[in-house]
């Protein structure tokens, strides 16, 4: 089996309205979060603890209009980070799914770390708001995502009664489907082609 060696990447990404910084290990470690937005940083949290790995999130808002900027930005920079560190993919499952519950909620999520981008979000919310995190920028997370990852997402809400349960269901869903997907099986290409392209 090929070792897997030390898998990072450090990205940075500034523009007029935010600054992001994202360091990101394929491996359990410490995990350091912080943006203006405090429920997108316990979702950022618990997808990289299920996800396996350790990483320091940091972003600032520099125009503060509303969340979106800033929740996008930081999933465009933390979607780079993993597509860089993922290297070359051989040697890597290349699929994973999970299904979790918590308490009312029960989500879903399939991901193919095949190097296209696709994504799928099936669910709806009760609520506009869960804390300070607009519910319509959930979709457009796994939307950012899958593109700035080169990765199929398909992700899915089945049920619930608590908008805080389904979101980190989800996320939750969405760490295990990764890790899953990221962890090295052997030393080939997951693919009849020989190429993940």
């Amino acid at each position: 089996m090929r070792s897997s060696g030390v898998r990072q990447a450090e990205v940075r990404r500034e523009s007029r309205e935010t600054k992001i910084y994202v360091s990101l290990t394929l491996m359990p470690g410490s995990i350091k979060v912080s943006t203006p937005v405090k429920f997108l940083n316990h979702m950022l949290e618990t997808l990289i603890f299920y996800m396996n790995a350790s990483a320091e999130v940091i972003a600032e808002d520099l125009r503060g209009f509303d969340d979106h900027h800033v929740v996008e930005d930081v999933f465009i920079t933390l979607g780079t980070a993993i597509d860089r560190a993922l290297g070359d993919r051989v040697g890597i499952r290349r699929f994973g799914w999970s299904m979790v519950p918590m308490d009312d909620a029960l989500a879903l999520t399939a991901v193919d770390l095949g190097g296209r981008a696709y994504w799928v979000f099936r669910g709806s919310f009760i609520g506009e708001r869960i804390g300070d995190l607009t519910t319509q920028m959930i979709p457009h997370i796994i939307r950012t995502l899958a593109i700035h990852s080169r990765a199929t997402i398909h992700a899915e809400i089945r049920w619930g009664e608590n908008d805080h349960h389904m979101a980190e269901a989800l996320f939750k869903s969405l760490g295990m489907s990764m890790a899953m997907a990221m962890e090295y099986v052997d030393n080939t290409v997951r693919s009849l082609k020989g190429t993940m392209q």
